[in-house]
């Protein structure tokens, strides 16, 4: 049998298949499942953190936390729910620590703690990069100017209530499920997603009638 032969046959295995190998400790199905879910995961961080150099690192940043806690997934079924909780994890970690350099930032004589990252296994390639994936699916692809719409539009959202708004809308989840994956109560939650709704409603209009207004400015409070 040739080399390649194993490549095409993990190419057309199911998922949860490959999330088994992986499971495994199978470097190649590992390497599969990120070909396969990294347009995807790229796309809901660059909703919530509008910054591509930003979205590359915190999609890396996810995958390695990904390889690392696949043993204890139990369902391999539920392997793209699971990815998504963490990539929100991560990003709501961001924020938070963000927050807090800012705050540390703004007192007089604070000093910011040196950094001491654990060691952490290797990850398998390939790197997460800004190509466009086989199989990525963009609501916006087909029309570039309503993604850059609403790119800044969510850019002007509060970031838990775009975080809201994102997984309400562009993962179609329920406001149960994402109590659940933010860990937000489920009223803040449902008001997120309304006053979201609402800002994003008014905005988009806004930047149609007048497209200089799509320059991204700071979000509301």
């Amino acid at each position: 049998m040739s080399d390649a032969a194993p490549g095409r046959q993990l190419g057309q295995a199911a998922e949860a298949t490959l999330v088994v190998l992986a499971r495994a400790g199978d470097d190649a199905a590992f390497v599969e499942l990120v070909r396969r879910r990294q347009g995807w995961l790229r796309n809901l961080l660059r909703r919530l953190s509008r910054d591509a150099t930003l979205t590359d690192d915190l999609a890396q940043e996810a995958l390695l936390h990904a390889w690392q806690m696949l043993p204890s997934l139990r369902s391999p079924a539920a392997f793209g729910s699971w990815l998504r909780r963490l990539a929100v994890s991560v990003w709501l970690q961001r924020v938070r620590r963000d927050s807090s350099e800012r705050a540390r930032s703004s007192t007089p004589g604070s000093n910011r703690d040196p950094s001491h990252p654990e060691e952490r296994p290797e990850m398998p390639e390939p790197a997460v990069t800004g190509g466009p994936q086989p199989g990525a699916e963009d609501p916006g692809a087909e029309d570039p100017s309503v993604r850059l719409d609403l790119d800044a539009a969510l850019a002007r959202l509060a970031p838990e209530c775009r975080l809201c708004v994102v997984l309400a809308y562009h993962e179609g989840m329920s406001h149960g499920e994402v109590s659940a994956a933010t860990g937000l109560p489920l009223g803040t939650v449902k008001s997120h997603v309304r006053r979201g709704g609402e800002q994003l409603r008014v905005l988009l209009q806004a930047y149609r009638s007048h497209p200089a207004l799509a320059t991204p400015g700071p979000p509301s409070a």
